[in-house]
């Protein structure tokens, strides 16, 4: 069984989003510079072991989003781009992101998607509060499971954090 696990966000988010919020989200889009403050996701743990051979943490910022090309481990490409969504209510972006994650991302992966749901646009709302945000699969499995968020947390961040359920 693989580590490796099919990403699709399809999303529209409202209006309203600050120019850092855009830019920052290009930066996880793979398609723009990192800011210079962090406000979507702001912790990337990373060990590293320094000249002592001593491990510890740092800030490792980086892009979550930002396939592209042929995938590694599923089929098809990895791809991601936002665009102005005129035609919504209150307009707002469209996003698409199809990506392969592993479970060693969930936590920031999570944060981001999380974001993006406190984000979306009012048509992906459920009654019970429950937003649509496309779906994952491990790369073995041939069907894939919806991507949802409820009350702050992201199904895909529990499938693949036991110890967050």
């Amino acid at each position: 069984m693989s580590d490796i696990h099919e990403l699709t966000v399809t999303v529209d988010l409202r209006e309203g989003l600050s120019d850092q919020q855009l830019s920052e989200l290009r930066r996880h889009l793979g398609l723009g510079p990192q800011p210079g403050q962090l406000t979507v996701v702001t912790e990337f743990p990373c060990v590293v072991v320094d000249d002592d051979g001593v491990p510890r943490i740092e800030n490792e910022p980086r892009p979550l989003l930002a396939g592209h090309g042929p995938a590694w481990r599923t089929t098809g490409a990895l791809c991601s781009a936002p665009a102005a969504r005129d035609g919504l209510p209150g307009g707002g972006w469209a996003l698409t992101s199809r990506t392969e994650i592993h479970p060693d991302e969930a936590e920031e992966v999570g944060a981001l998607l999380g974001w993006l749901a406190e984000h979306a646009h009012d048509t992906l709302r459920r009654g019970d509060g429950t937003v649509r945000l496309g779906h994952y699969r491990a790369s073995e499995d041939p069907e894939p499971s919806a991507l949802e968020s409820r009350d702050g947390r992201v199904n895909l961040a529990e499938a693949l954090l036991p110890r967050s359920r």
